[in-house]
């Protein structure tokens, strides 16, 4: 099985993120997880080079309702990031919200490529990862 070197995780709930990582961890498709706790810390993390190189992460989780900068606001910001920083990374929303309003907006957004409601859990981390990392899926 392959794995993604990293993984960030947007979300302000340290809880949510801490059960996230356990979910990432189990399942083992990625080397390294990164947390930002709104979309303005996302978005200075994805533009700070370490190193001479911008982080990069192959796959971002986004909540929607956070302090600061919301989920929407990030991906406004992301669309405006030049290419060396997104690194054409795989998004997925995970959300508590179950307007249909909300999965709507999320499709009008190209660089979101998912849409879940929380929690993150094996079998949805299955499905998301047959659609976009199929070398990642573990087997069964």
């Amino acid at each position: 099985m392959k794995k993604l070197s990293t993984v960030l995780l947007v979300d302000d709930d340290a809880a949510t993120n801490f059960l996230h990582r356990m979910v990432i961890d189990d399942y083992g498709f990625a080397e390294r997880i990164d947390e930002a706790y709104d979309g303005q810390e996302a978005i200075d993390y994805l533009t700070t080079q370490v190193d001479g190189a911008y982080p990069r992460p192959e796959m971002i989780f986004l909540d929607i309702n956070m302090p600061r900068m919301d989920g929407w606001e990030f991906l406004e910001a992301y669309n405006q990031l030049p290419s060396a920083c997104k690194g054409g990374a795989v998004i997925a929303m995970l959300t508590t919200s179950l307007n249909p309003d909300d999965r709507d907006k999320a499709r009008e957004f190209n660089c979101v490529q998912h849409y879940e409601n929380k929690p993150l859990d094996e079998e949805k981390l299955d499905a998301l990862l047959a659609a976009t990392f199929p070398d990642c899926v573990r087997d069964k």
